[in-house]
């Protein structure tokens, strides 16, 4: 395939996730946002059997598939994360209840985050990869807990860890073994290989 400028590409995000389209963006790609409509939770039950990372890869391949075949010539960017502490692994909290619970289970451990992506143009996967990060939360008390989701609010609830990295989720930390694009839900750099491989972005 011949190289061509990002300017002459239709690059569709089938995310919501505001820090992924950022992330994009100050990458030079210029995005279209169109949220994918999949079943994840179905999803996630029918690959019962598989890694956390593998369900991470494919949840972001199901998506960029969806929302290319609705999006004729687009080149479509599908990104999904996963939590696995030991051998479990967590999807979204569905309230601050759930999220507080949540944090109590992470605290003191290390737990992993797989972030996967996928590249498809209509409804063919180009491209797939999965990156995954180490973090440690450090021993907090109740106290701090308490204070945290008050100040944080609902919208940590948009992360299967239940903190933003990039805001006050830093805090609940004490180490880090990782890529920080990855622990933002988007594996930059393997995304952006991928996309030079394929002749989508100069080289």
């Amino acid at each position: 395939m011949s190289k061509v400028h990002p300017a002459e590409i239709r690059f569709v995000l089938a995310s919501k996730s505001a820090i992924r389209a950022e992330l994009l963006r100050g990458a030079g790609l210029e995005v279209e946002i169109v949220p994918a409509n999949v079943d994840e939770r179905g999803l996630e039950a029918a690959w019962s059997g598989a890694g956390p990372d593998v369900v991470a890869r494919n949840l972001a391949q199901e998506k960029a598939v969806a929302v290319s075949l609705s999006c004729p010539g687009c080149l479509v960017i599908g990104a999904d994360q996963t939590l696995a502490l030991g051998a479990e692994r967590f999807s979204k909290a569905a309230d601050l209840l759930e999220a507080r619970a949540r944090l109590l289970r992470l605290r003191g451990r290390t737990h992993t985050l797989h972030s996967g992506f996928a590249l498809a143009r209509d409804g063919a996967v180009l491209r797939a990869g999965v990156a995954s990060a180490h973090l440690t939360m450090r021993t907090f008390s109740e106290a701090f807990l308490d204070a945290y989701l008050a100040r944080a609010g609902e919208a940590i609830l948009t992360s299967v860890g239940c903190y933003q990295l990039e805001h006050l989720g830093v805090t609940l930390f004490e180490a880090i073994e990782g890529d920080y694009f990855t622990i933002l839900g988007l594996p930059l750099l393997a995304l952006l290989a991928a996309l030079r491989q394929e002749g989508l972005i100069e080289d």
